[in-house]
């Protein structure tokens, strides 16, 4: 990663790969992630290491995709996980998010993950890590150019080696435009032969898409309904925001998500927490049940950003792109 060859890769990236001692699956040599040359792009991809695959835009990391195993030495053995995003960046190269968090191990950067996953009547935990794993299965999708770069991913969900579930996650990142960088992100879930319910948490609502950031100062957590003064749980919004400074900023950074609407048209339940995490729940009161072959798509997208975040324009950002996710 230090060759003339490679691309600037900021020092973290190296260090946690020492760090969790990374037991990548084996992938196939077809499969493996070579770096794609930039030519005239403005994006490249490049594998980080065997287990990872990092996207730039220019001479800026954007995020890396951790495909392999990753393992801490101070977390138990069955917090081993594989198929989310970290770190991703902020505009200047900072890092936003953390990984196997002292306070909970679990925690994975960028993931989507839920407490209660019910299958012929048994119940597993893809938030802890207990009794099913997602696992990487293929690339469906690298490509690069001017205006934006797409990766797109088939993982399965695995109880022993039984496939249950098939995962396809895709992200769209577009050319950061003046202090915005948009990242469209559509999760497909298809459960295989047997029906699969998921749950969030009782009380609390995670479940779902979720966002741990990295350590900072001076945190501030907005959303449709203002600025929020607490934690909240179950709490019904269309998006929300937090920003900071970040470690080794310069300045405050961020990000938000935003959230489509359920099929009853309600917009998803959210958790927060002052300690850096947003969790996005379901917009249904009930478990939510994938049934066999049967797609389930659900769109959502991060717009990271320097400075804190605007709720005006914020606000007017997430309406423009719900009337479109929404198709109205």
């Amino acid at each position: 990663m230090n060759s003339a060859s490679s691309p600037a890769w900021p020092a973290l990236p190296v260090v946690l790969v020492v760090l969790l001692g990374a037991t990548p699956y084996s992938v196939a040599a077809d499969d493996k992630p070579a770096a794609d040359s930039a030519g005239s792009n403005r994006f490249h991809f490049a594998a980080v290491d065997a287990g990872a695959l990092g996207l730039w835009e220019r001479d800026r990391p954007v995020f890396v995709y951790n495909h392999g195993i990753r393992e801490h030495r101070e977390a138990p053995r069955d917090r081993r996980r594989s198929t989310y995003v970290h770190p991703l960046y902020g505009l200047d190269g900072e890092t936003l998010t953390d990984d196997f968090p002292r306070d909970h191990f679990h925690h994975r950067g960028l993931f989507w993950a839920w407490p209660h996953v019910a299958v012929d009547g048994k119940q597993y935990d893809l938030w802890m890590l207990r009794g099913i794993r997602q696992h990487f299965e293929r690339w469906i999708e690298r490509s690069v150019g001017a205006e934006r770069a797409v990766l797109a991913v088939e993982n399965g969900w695995y109880v022993g080696e039984r496939r249950i579930v098939k995962e396809e996650v895709r992200f769209v990142v577009q050319a950061t435009r003046g202090d915005e960088r948009t990242i469209d992100f559509q999760l497909t879930l298809t459960a295989l032969e047997r029906p699969v319910t998921l749950g969030g948490a009782e009380g609390k609502g995670y479940g779902g898409l979720s966002l741990r950031f990295a350590p900072r100062k001076e945190t501030a957590v907005i959303a449709d309904s203002g600025k929020l003064h607490e934690d909240a749980n179950l709490k019904r919004m269309a998006w929300a925001d937090l920003s900071a400074r970040f470690e080794g900023a310069k300045g405050t950074s961020g990000v938000a998500v935003f959230a489509q609407r359920g099929t009853e048209g309600k917009y998803p339940n959210w958790i927060t927490r002052e300690y850096g995490f947003l969790g996005v729940g379901s917009p249904e009161a009930d478990a939510a049940t994938l049934q066999p072959e049967t797609p389930a798509k659900v769109a959502y997208r991060l717009v990271v950003h320097r400075g804190a975040g605007d709720a005006a324009q914020l606000r007017q950002n997430a309406d423009d792109w719900l009337r479109r996710a929404d198709g109205r």
